[in-house]
């Protein structure tokens, strides 16, 4: 900056050396008084373009500075918010119309490079044709030819230089393509071996509950007179006026704690009737379990095996068959509740309880819930946007996507009123046969879980219960309230840390081992450790 310039920046507005004097306020009477003349300060040159100069960037500074606060103070208002979105979206909608301006040349590009390698294809394939139809030529008829050869193959030369680079491209992103694929496949192959793994763990037979069931076995065979083969059935089991359970098990010391914590819970226990469906090979330590320890208080407990139910095969049911083909994700006995009004013809309603289940509050009640001609009740889980059906069912298939919401609410086993008369009046087992069917590959849901297939199954036919009436997740969750755990009627160990593994929650484990029979010899035999 020259000395001048830097010399003016110091000075007034009002200076000589800029050649500008304010302006005298009008006095009252209204007068204006004259303007003085400018002049120039005494011993100074004047130099106009320096002034014309700085008198530009006063300007400019004294017009921009009023602009920029205004734009401050109204840059918070609605109308200028509303402005600089819609620039924002102009903005952008013209960056994507370039985008799309320069797809469509690449389109039309790709389009004349491949009609160009198809014509000079042809061209050549005809020219070979030419050459091999004629024999020997003469010398001014094979030049032209040559030269039309050499020609052709300059330019298919030309073409495959200038698409090598994208050829190139283009088989690095299949090729990464493919990889990604790849990649999820083998992650999603992991996944479902990690949850069978889990599965196994936490559905397996520990050693203690394994030898219980030894155990209850050797006493059945050392005396076989004492242990009826085929009790005689109570009339209770078909009396449709009673409160009727099914537990679906092949643990005999959790079913024993499900029903000594209903009936210790029920107002008249006997008017309560609980149907047990085991394997074959646990039937007999059932027996001898309750022979050993029979219900209290005049409840009646019915032991069956699935096999005792003749329409349970692979001629009927998708279950048996994709068992017997090899198919060991699928669970037996977590299915067979698809089944329940073909196994209990007799009965109208039916209440479903999972074996790690306890019942604190009398289940009287839920034989007067109306569902509203709908086939199951039961507890939903879903809160905000979690445990939707988007979590359990694959919505990347057509047949899940047109039939079934993601957002729809999720509802859990553990305690379900099944009315078994809606039940065979919509065909739900029969549309659970269909599902089956679909899902051989597993492509429809994860065949460990048996909760997709009963989503499915009663999708839009399932009434909401009272959240009290089943709190879940004492088998996963640390921090369920003691308040919400005591007003429950029937708390729910789902989940992996299951009541009877040493892996339980500790300030849980209590709640299931004060329903445990301890009386029974073989509990001290076999180390568990209650």
């Amino acid at each position: 900056i020259s000395p001048q310039l830097r010399s003016a920046a110091h000075y007034p507005l009002h200076s000589p050396l800029l050649g500008y004097s304010p302006v005298p306020p009008t006095p009252p009477d209204g007068r204006r008084p004259p303007v003085p003349a400018v002049r120039a300060a005494p011993g100074r040159v004047r130099r106009p373009a320096l002034t014309l100069l700085l008198l530009a960037s006063l300007a400019f500074l004294l017009s921009s500075a009023p602009a920029a606060a205004s734009s401050r103070s109204s840059a918070s208002s609605p109308p200028s918010r509303l402005a600089a979105i819609r620039r924002h979206a102009a903005d952008h909608a013209a960056v994507l119309a370039a985008y799309a301006a320069h797809a469509r040349k690449l389109k039309e590009a790709s389009a004349a490079q491949s009609l160009s390698f198809s014509a000079l294809s042809s061209d050549l394939s005809a020219l070979s044709s030419r050459l091999a139809s004629r024999g020997p030529l003469p010398e001014d008829a094979r030049r032209p030819l040559e030269k039309e050869a050499r020609e052709r193959i300059k330019h298919a030369r030309l073409l495959a230089a200038d698409s090598k680079e994208g050829f190139d491209t283009q088989s690095k992103i299949q090729k990464l393509s493919d990889t990604v694929f790849a990649v999820g496949e083998q992650l999603a192959r992991s996944r479902r071996a990690g949850r069978m793994s889990s599965r196994i763990a936490a559905g397996s037979t520990p050693k203690s509950l394994h030898c219980l069931a030894m155990r209850l076995l050797e006493a059945r065979l050392a005396k076989s007179s004492a242990f009826a083969d085929d009790p005689d059935p109570s009339p209770a089991f078909e009396d449709p006026s009673l409160y009727h359970y099914a537990i679906f098990s092949d643990n005999v010391l959790a079913v024993s704690v499900v029903i000594a914590s209903a009936t210790r819970a029920a107002a008249d226990p006997s008017r309560h009737v609980f149907h047990v469906v085991t394997a074959p090979m646990y039937l007999p330590a059932f027996r001898v379990w309750f022979a050993r320890r029979p219900p209290p208080l005049g409840v009646h407990v019915q032991l069956i095996a699935y096999s005792d139910f003749p329409f349970l095969n692979a001629s009927s049911s998708p279950v048996f068959r994709q068992i017997e083909a090899g198919k060991r994700d699928v669970t037996l006995v977590d299915y067979l509740r698809f089944y329940l009004p073909d196994m209990f013809p007799a009965l109208q309603r039916v209440v479903l309880l999972e074996d790690d289940v306890v019942v604190q509050k009398d289940l009287a009640a839920l034989w007067h819930v109306d569902l509203d001609g709908k086939v199951n009740g039961a507890v939903e889980m879903c809160f905000g946007g979690f445990r939707r059906y988007r979590k359990y069912l694959n919505f990347t298939q057509a047949i899940v996507r047109d039939r079934f919401s993601p957002s729809a609410c999720a509802w859990e086993y553990g305690v379900n009123v099944f009315d078994l008369e809606a039940w065979r009046r919509d065909g739900c087992t029969d549309l659970f046969h269909q599902y089956m069917e679909l899902n051989v590959d597993g492509a429809l849901w994860d065949p460990t879980s048996v909760l997709p297939a009963g989503l499915m199954t009663f999708y839009g036919n399932t009434k909401p219960l009272d959240k009290s009436w089943h709190v879940m997740g004492l088998g996963y969750n640390p921090s369920i309230s003691p308040e919400v755990i005591r007003g429950a009627a029937v708390i729910h160990f789902n989940g992996n840390m299951k009541p009877w593994l040493d892996v339980a929650f500790n300030q849980y484990k209590a709640l299931w081992t004060k329903h445990v029979d301890t009386e029974m010899e073989f509990l001290t035999l076999c180390n568990f450790g209650l």
